[in-house]
């Protein structure tokens, strides 16, 4: 039992210092960039762990009821403790039932921004090394979100398939971030194919979401997310959601997965130029904030 323990600590140290700004630029910050970090995370750690410990102690008398209610408050309260305030549209467009959210992923703050916006009792394909976190992984694990390993081959995404189909016969929505790891430079990537094919072995809906604003707030570099006193529109972030996409049942398997990720993508990229004022949005990305400012 020790052991898994010190398994799951260094899990959570090599989590932090690949996807914390504060580990790898941490001797750059002076006096001023250090209290502003501990401005905006110590709070947000007091609200993780106030939060998550209702979570699994509540949680499981009430069906999960207060773990929903919790991530969704968590989620708010923490985006106003960042004074970070989020335009959302597109409420309409999501049916009921199972379907995939499939939003384009730039921050580590996204998370926080989608679950404050979406609606539904929605399960999130989360790294598993997040999992591991004490109070945010404990909720997450007992709320039934799916631990995704990228890294561990063939076998592991299967089983992250196998999960994601599961949630949507289970009629629940799941949020995928199908770039699979966070943009380095604000532009929108790639997307790999796994949250499709859910989508379409399941003939459940892809709904597409646009995020705009969190890579400026906080990049992957970032150590926080800047000063929370800027009032010129600078810590306003945007979130539209898409019209539902089907999947063509007239086409082959793998037809349908390649149709259904690169009308999601083109929907995310139009969605995201009209935020920009701009047609596309592979050509220049959002504004950086300084991790130092």
């Amino acid at each position: 039992m020790l052991n898994g323990a010190q398994m799951a600590l260094r899990q959570v140290i090599r989590w932090a210092e690949t996807e914390w700004g504060i580990f790898s630029r941490r001797a750059e910050m002076g006096m001023l960039d250090r209290a502003r970090w501990l401005r905006q995370w110590v709070p947000f750690g007091i609200r993780t762990i106030g939060y998550g410990t209702l979570s699994v102690t509540i949680g499981p008398f009430t069906r999960g009821a207060a773990s929903t209610w919790a991530a969704r408050t968590w989620s708010r309260v923490s985006a106003r403790g960042l004074n970070i305030a989020i335009d959302c549209t597109g409420l309409d467009n999501v049916p009921e039932g199972g379907l995939v959210y499939c939003s384009n992923h730039q921050s580590l703050i996204d998370i926080l921004v989608l679950g404050a916006s979406l609606p539904g009792d929605f399960r999130w394909a989360a790294k598993r090394s997040v999992m591991n976190i004490p109070f945010l992984g404990w909720h997450l694990r007992l709320a039934g979100h799916v631990p995704v390993d990228r890294r561990q081959g063939k076998e592991a995404a299967l089983s992250a398939l196998e999960a994601f189909e599961s949630v949507l016969r289970e009629e629940k929505p799941l949020l995928v971030f199908p770039e699979g790891t966070r943009s380095a430079d604000g532009r929108l990537k790639a997307f790999k194919n796994g949250a499709f094919l859910a989508a379409v072995r399941s003939a459940r809906p892809v709904v597409p979401v646009a995020l705009h604003g969190t890579y400026a707030l906080m990049s992957r570099d970032s150590v926080d997310t800047g000063s929370l006193r800027d009032i010129d529109g600078s810590r306003l972030v945007f979130v539209r959601i898409g019209k539902p996409l089907f999947p063509h049942t007239e086409l082959g398997e793998a037809d349908r997965v390649a149709d259904l990720r690169d009308r999601t993508r083109a929907s995310i990229a139009a969605m995201l130029g009209d935020i920009a004022g701009e047609n596309t949005t592979s050509e220049e990305p959002p504004r950086q904030a300084s991790s130092t400012r």
